[in-house]
């Protein structure tokens, strides 16, 4: 086992906020992450080495993910994070947002950009419909599987 190159991944975890990272090269396969344990800390979990896990400090920039409520109508979807990262409504602050409230979108809209680890994701709908809401602000971080917009999809 290189033990140096688990360091790393686990400062490259630390430093992007990250929840899980697979990392396979050759015949070195690692797959870390991290869950709460009882006691409020993270606990670090490496299944496929069998290692006792060991405990990771929380990385200090990450915010609570809201839970997820139920959508209240039909026809309304959450539309999900792919990614941990800063959520951005715009493409820059000079501009307009992607979408608002009561835009079309079908599934090459663009309807963010998430920055990861200094990259810039644009962000496509996936889904045919209207935005009905935003459940985030400019700037925030935001968790995998958060929820962003609120669509009412056709």
């Amino acid at each position: 086992m290189d033990t140096d190159a688990i360091e790393r991944l686990l400062t490259l975890m630390n430093e992007g906020g990250l929840t899980e990272l697979v990392y396979e090269k050759d015949d070195f396969k690692v797959k870390l992450s991290r869950r709460q344990d009882s006691g409020g800390g993270n606990t670090l979990v490496m299944p496929s080495s069998g290692a006792v896990p060991a405990p990771v400090a929380a990385p200090a920039a990450a915010a609570p993910v809201a839970p997820s409520a139920p959508a209240e109508e039909e026809g309304l979807e959450f539309f999900r994070s792919p990614m941990v990262g800063t959520f951005y409504a715009r493409p820059n602050p000079d501009s307009d947002n992607f979408v608002r409230p009561g835009d079309e979108v079908s599934g090459e809209t663009v309807v963010c950009i998430l920055e990861a680890m200094k990259v810039f994701n644009e962000i496509q709908a996936e889904m045919n419909g209207e935005i009905v809401a935003c459940l985030v602000q400019d700037g925030e971080a935001v968790e995998f599987d958060q929820p962003l917009f609120k669509i009412r999809t056709r």
